[in-house]
């Protein structure tokens, strides 16, 4: 295998083999291949390709009980424990809304699937894990010790798919194609800003005025979003842990996002990693991708709503936090004031 020439199958479950140790995401980036691409290789032997169709995995899911559900992207990993219920079917969403698992999917995003088993000493651990065309995993469901391990194999049965191959072809089209900033003026910008009425409304404003979302919170002023010091992300879950404040916090990827709503109780350092160990809710996020952190507020019929936003090196989001709130209520006073008094690294760069 040279550095120009794809790996096979074989050749990619030996260098797993050889390094049992090295974490999945690091293999693959290791050997340049998708981390669906790393699951292919093991189609026949540990894994069954399914249908990815969100619609059919939404149908069966609820029967499988409890389970832990998994959503990341390259900087955040949420996991959340519990049941699939509550859930609402669309072409361009679905929808997920139970107590503990609460879920935004995106269907045309999810497009290959696979059952796998791990064998770990006498226990073998089921999962079924979702990815976009490109390979990267969009979602992941692992079933837990009280999980119905019967309903998970009838499940695998009814999704699988003829074609078995171990071969994985990543398609990247359409991916880079990210927004463009138009010329908009700050202005213009607040103008839009200052009228919007929810905060839904605000990937429409950013689409309407062709601005990213980075750079519209640079722009704004620091009425609207100021930029924190880095490390203002743990300082704010220290703060709530402190505080016992309920918070949301969305983790999002190409097709699912997925959201924590609540108090956080354990939250611990480990190297660049901050981790919160909850009993239902596991959150690790690397902090050293955190390029910017930035508090924004956005106008709402129910008065100002106050995020924080993390982004990385790319202006891409990690990670955002809300106070937990419900709809027709203002925001809670202690989740404003936690976030007024995170560590600034200055005012915007517009102010």
């Amino acid at each position: 295998m040279t550095e120009t020439t794809r790996p096979t199958p074989a050749e990619i479950r030996a260098f797993r083999a050889e390094n049992p140790k090295m974490r999945e995401r690091d293999i693959a980036t290791r050997l340049e291949i998708s981390e669906a691409a790393l699951v292919a290789a093991e189609v026949g032997i540990s894994a069954t390709r399914i249908d990815a169709s969100v619609d059919r995995f939404l149908e069966r899911i609820a029967s499988l009980g409890e389970i832990m559900a998994l959503s990341r992207n390259e900087s955040a990993m949420h996991e959340k424990i519990g049941v699939y219920e509550n859930m609402k079917f669309g072409a361009q969403a679905a929808i997920v809304l139970g107590e503990n698992i609460d879920l935004r999917i995106f269907p045309k995003r999810w497009v290959h699937g696979f059952a796998v088993t791990k064998t770990d000493g006498d226990q073998k651990r089921l999962s079924l894990q979702f990815f976009d065309k490109a390979g990267d995993a969009v979602h992941k469901v692992h079933l837990r010790r009280d999980s119905n391990v019967e309903a998970y194999h009838a499940m695998v049965a009814e999704l699988r798919v003829e074609d078995q191959s171990q071969e994985f072809a990543e398609d990247r089209s359409g991916y880079d194609n990210g927004a463009t900033d138009g010329d908009v003026s700050r202005d213009e910008l607040r103008d839009h800003w200052s009228r919007m009425t929810d905060t839904h409304e605000f990937f429409g404003m950013l689409k309407k005025l062709k601005i990213g979302r980075q750079n519209a919170i640079r722009t704004v002023g620091d009425d609207y979003a100021w930029k924190l010091d880095a490390g203002a992300v743990a300082e704010m879950m220290h703060a709530c842990v402190r505080e016992g404040l309920p918070i949301m916090c969305f983790v999002a990827n190409e097709g699912t996002v997925q959201i924590h709503s609540g108090p956080i109780h354990n939250v611990q350092t480990m190297g660049p990693w901050i981790n919160v160990m909850d009993p239902t809710f596991h959150l690790h996020l690397r902090q050293d991708h955190i390029a910017e952190a930035w508090v924004v507020r956005k106008p709402t019929k129910d008065g100002h709503v106050t995020s924080l936003e993390a982004y990385n090196a790319k202006g891409e989001m990690i990670i955002q936090f809300f106070g937990k709130r419900k709809e027709g209520f203002d925001e809670r006073r202690d989740w404003r004031a936690i976030l007024e008094n995170l560590t600034r690294s200055g005012a915007s760069v517009a102010a």
